[in-house]
């Protein structure tokens, strides 16, 4: 090769990888900005795109929409879920039992299966929501919060109380301070299984102490004679001090129940107590609740 070509070739050379590197860095530039290539290539979506996809859901958490088959009990439901028909616990709560094959039904159970049944039945739209942990039982039935036109059953349950906050068994605790914090005015209030002292339990339901509230016994009376302390056992208080109502229970228990209590309204007394010490002298105690 002639010597006058050897620097030609040269430039040429350099030139070339001049437009290569230029064409590459305009390339990695688009590719970053999710762009079309001066090339013609499409890139797609930037890798640093951390845009989180909620346009598809409204809710914090996912909710599935279901289709209802048939409410079960107070606490359990069937609904159409992958095709088929499956069964449905509600998570967090418990209500009495109706068709327990031990149990049989229990007090208010039936009332608390009639206020779910109506829910659902005149519901537009129920969805099912999960927790982070399993969502199903040793039963295979599905363990879910239940949504009847966009207000959780659970809550309604407890508002009502016809439902008491129980097995709570982590992760699946979403939603567990609430619960309590609604179950606690419902406590305050004696709505629904709350009216009946001990009837509902840390463990469960107690059915023999479901007589033990004052409107259920047998014990009580408004015959107007002198109890053993000499207050009258009249239902209707001696004077405007002595307020304390005396009840005994099924078991003959003796409790009393001060204006403040929440069974105050429905108990027959047996006897009126002016203070709580003159009922503690008569041998009556405070309610547990």
């Amino acid at each position: 090769m002639r010597r006058w070509m050897i620097p030609l070739v040269l430039s040429i050379a350099v030139l070339t990888a001049g437009c290569g590197e230029i064409q590459l860095r305009d390339y990695i530039t688009d590719t970053n900005t999710g762009s079309t290539s001066n090339t013609g290539i499409s890139t797609g979506t930037s890798s640093t795109d951390n845009t989180s996809d909620q346009s598809s859901t409204e809710y914090k958490y996912p909710r599935v929409p279901v289709t209802l088959d048939r409410a079960v009990d107070g606490d359990t439901l069937k609904v159409m879920y992958e095709g088929k028909s499956q069964s449905v616990r509600l998570l967090l709560v418990d209500t009495p039992e109706t068709s327990h094959p031990k149990l049989g039904v229990q007090p208010l159970g039936q009332e608390a299966k009639q206020y779910t049944k109506h829910m659902l039945e005149k519901a537009k739209k129920i969805e099912l929501e999960f927790d982070i942990g399993p969502n199903r039982d040793k039963y295979s039935r599905l363990l879910a919060y239940v949504y009847v036109d966009g207000v959780m059953l659970q809550e309604s349950l407890l508002k009502k109380g016809y439902a008491r906050v129980a097995y709570i068994y982590p992760p699946n605790v979403r939603y567990v301070d609430e619960f309590e914090a609604i179950q606690n005015k419902s406590k305050k209030q004696a709505l629904g299984i709350w009216k009946y002292e001990n009837y509902a339990q840390e463990d469960g339901f107690h059915p023999a102490e479901y007589q033990e509230d004052g409107s259920t016994t047998s014990h009580s009376t408004t015959s107007g004679t002198a109890s053993s302390n000499g207050i009258s056992t009249s239902s209707t208080p001696p004077n405007n001090t002595c307020t304390i109502k005396g009840n005994i229970n099924a078991k003959g228990e003796k409790i009393y129940h001060t204006t403040a209590s929440p069974n105050y309204k429905s108990t027959q007394p047996e006897a009126w107590f002016c203070t709580e010490a003159e009922a503690v002298a008569a041998g009556y105690r405070a309610p547990k609740n």
